[in-house]
């Protein structure tokens, strides 16, 4: 356990594992307990395998959860994790490991409030806020110019990239987006997610395709 600024790391918070036996970095920040990497699992909880999706007319017609790492490329999953369908972060055999949840918007809006963001503010859409995306930014794996990038929060997130949408199931972004998904669904076919950019040190919290595929962050129950 160590301390930097006002926040304080844990290498390994209650032996954070998954069920393939995946390790991850943990960071606490006010009263939240995240995880510092992107999700990487690739079974639920229970043991089932979450579907691996290659093809693109696969992914953009999946009815049930999915994962993919960015390109199809497995060399991309140490540093930026696999991303998911809406589908599995919603499903009920749940994707993260005991005493872990994917966060709600509410939560992602407690982190924000800490980190400074005004609380009626969270509630908008769009870019929200002025450097509390910054904050939560690493220094490595974002192109130029990584906008107010100061990973002060410890969070590290990653510009990882996405799978999207539906019609063209393409990759992009990797070096310039880092996207996470929230459990918290809009209207049944989009749900509430998080966007960071490397021009941007604000949040924007849109709504997505629940189809689309994205990174996931877990915390602590």
């Amino acid at each position: 356990v160590f301390a930097v600024s006002n926040v304080l790391y844990l290498s390994n918070y209650n032996s954070l594992v998954d069920i393939d036996g995946n390790e991850y970095e943990t960071v606490i920040i006010g009263n939240q307990i995240w995880m510092a990497e992107n999700l990487r699992v690739t079974h639920y909880r229970n043991g089932d395998e979450i579907y691996h999706l290659t093809d693109n007319n696969n992914w953009g017609t999946a009815v049930n959860g999915a994962y993919c790492s960015y390109n199809n490329d497995e060399g991309n999953v140490n540093v930026h994790g696999r991303l998911y369908n809406w589908l599995a972060v919603d499903d009920p055999r749940n994707i993260a490991p005991g005493g872990w949840h994917i966060p709600t918007d509410n939560e992602w809006k407690q982190l924000e409030i800490y980190l400074g963001m005004n609380a009626d503010e969270t509630n908008s859409t769009g870019w929200r806020g002025s450097d509390e995306g910054g904050k939560i930014k690493g220094l490595e794996h974002w192109n130029y110019p990584n906008t107010g990038a100061t990973n002060e929060s410890g969070f590290n997130a990653l510009a990882s990239g996405y799978r999207g949408d539906a019609n063209a199931s393409i990759f992009g972004a990797i070096g310039y987006f880092s996207i996470f998904w929230t459990t918290t669904s809009s209207d049944g076919s989009h749900s509430w997610a998080r966007r960071l950019h490397n021009d941007h040190a604000d949040i924007r919290r849109p709504v997505h395709y629940n189809r689309d595929g994205f990174s996931v962050r877990c915390i602590r129950d």
